[in-house]
């Protein structure tokens, strides 16, 4: 499965929420929600989520292996990055 497009949506300064995204996969199957989070002093990748009852959050999509999540994470933190070049 590859990476088709990458839609920056939102884009924040001021808060550890850096931006929130969609991922098109086979230009077939569009990702919503996708958000790329600052925290720690280092950027990682954030899959849609929905709270649960009791507070916690649940991925509702998310990668079955860490190397599709490797994949993901690299094409698009670099897409975020390119935002500054």
């Amino acid at each position: 499965m590859e990476i088709t497009d990458i839609k920056i949506r939102k884009t924040f300064d001021d808060k550890p929420l850096k931006a929130i995204l969609s991922v098109t996969f086979d230009d077939c199957l569009a990702l919503h929600d996708v958000k790329i989070i600052n925290a720690d002093n280092r950027f990682f990748v954030v899959m849609p989520s929905r709270k649960n009852k009791d507070g916690s959050y649940k991925d509702i999509v998310h990668p079955i292996n860490s190397d599709f999540r490797s994949k993901i994470e690299d094409k698009v933190l670099n897409a975020f990055f390119a935002l500054d070049s």
